[in-house]
């Protein structure tokens, strides 16, 4: 109880400084009431939403609803308030002046200026626009974001051999199937050799794909479907009522899996053949740096593949890459993880800028990355999470190309 009386008494003062913009900008009493009420209406929702028990830690839509438009406000609020704060202390500082130096013995701070709150609200416009647009269209806005890769020692056969990765469905949070069914034919267009899929089919239980099952069947590529699990897929984030309820759960999702035609690499691998030539398919459980679960296993994964066999890695944290991978004395030519979702959030300009707060937390954490010679490809997700929306950083499908480098680089 006493976290929400902290919560509601800072959100008032934000509030009630923010409102002071709309008072300078307006006399109109009744955009005064709707300033008030959309600020009640938007913080009890939020509290009404978040004092119901969920299933799972991860939020449910509505909570994540609750949480996206409690953002945006505040994120339109945020930006005012230090403006207008600038503002009072100049007043202060002019008042005082006034008060010293001038032959008015009364003390009195200057009224607010008309335009440094049509400046503050012009300004909040930005991130409110943005937050209330990747809430609209953003979340569904799909990327395909297509590379080509050179390596030395790529068997000939698979010389432009092409591969989809797909990422972070998050299917608990999806609620648009017409908008899904063109994401699945965006990347059904494709037409790849093969579709690996690297984790988080739900947010806590198998039971939220159940409506999705059909969707996600009709995903097609030429030499099969590959998946491996992602730290939400594991039950993990669920009181359950006994570890047996648990393991029905993941026995659910693997079952899913078939479903989906998805062949589930639990530290397992697979070999591709073409033209008696093959490479290995590796697919490891999630493994993450922190907090996070860590059940993948490099060595058991990679069983009977031989140290010059051309391997694809499936791991589902980029910390994987950095901690255990790239730096093993076994070659994995190419990785591919998501996890980091671009914290949805981001600015990224082709060739010019690439920034979002999750650089902060992950090194790697959307794109290609190549170390000694070794490639990582950290997908932004197809799905979102806690906030229902994308802001710069836009679901990917990611198509990569697999080419035999016919110049030796020149050391």
């Amino acid at each position: 109880m006493l976290r929400w009386i902290i919560f509601i008494v800072i959100y008032i003062i934000i509030d009630f400084y923010a409102f002071q913009a709309v008072k300078t900008l307006t006399k109109k009493s009744w955009i005064h009431y709707l300033h008030i009420v959309i600020s009640i209406a938007v913080v009890g929702n939020f509290i009404y939403q978040f004092i119901q028990v969920s299933e799972g830690r991860v939020l449910t839509p509505a909570k994540s609803y609750a949480f996206g438009f409690l953002l945006t406000l505040l994120a339109l609020k945020i930006v005012v308030v230090p403006i207008l704060f600038g503002e009072d202390v100049f007043r202060f500082f002019e008042g005082s002046y006034n008060k010293l130096f001038s032959s008015n013995d009364n003390f009195q701070i200057p009224s607010r200026r008309k335009f440094i709150s049509q400046i503050a609200l012009t300004l909040a416009a930005i991130p409110f626009t943005s937050l209330l647009y990747g809430m609209y269209k953003g979340k569904y806005n799909y990327k395909v974001l297509k590379y080509a890769l050179e390596f030395d020692d790529l068997p000939d056969a698979f010389n432009g051999y092409q591969i989809t990765q797909i990422s972070d469905i998050h299917s608990g949070s999806l609620d648009n199937i017409e908008k899904i069914e063109y994401g699945i034919d965006l990347i059904n267009q494709q037409k790849s050799d093969i579709i690996l899929f690297t984790g988080d089919l739900v947010n806590n239980k198998a039971d939220e794909m159940d409506q999705w099952i059909d969707t996600f069947k009709k995903l097609e590529a030429t030499d099969g479907k590959f998946s491996i699990l992602g730290n939400h897929d594991y039950g993990d984030y669920v009181e359950w009522e006994s570890e047996n309820a648990k393991a029905q759960n993941m026995k659910k999702l693997e079952g899913i899996h078939k479903q989906l035609d998805f062949d589930l690499l639990l530290n397992d691998n697979r070999t591709l053949e073409k033209n008696g030539e093959k490479i290995a398919i590796v697919g490891v459980e999630n493994w993450g740096a922190g907090g996070f679960k860590k059940a993948g296993d490099l060595d058991q994964a990679t069983t009977g593949i031989k140290p010059e066999d051309f391997k694809i890695l499936m791991s589902h944290d980029p910390s994987h890459w950095e901690q255990q991978v790239k730096n093993n004395d076994t070659h994995y030519h190419l990785t591919l993880s998501g996890h980091t979702h671009g914290m949805q959030f981001g600015i990224e300009i082709p060739g010019w800028v690439k920034w979002s707060p999750v650089k902060w937390r992950y090194k790697y954490w959307a794109g290609i990355y190549e170390e000694a010679g070794r490639f990582i490809n950290v997908n932004r997700g197809f799905g979102f999470l806690a906030y229902p929306g994308r802001v710069g950083i836009w679901p990917e499908i990611t198509v990569i190309t697999l080419k035999k480098r016919t110049t030796p680089i020149v050391t």
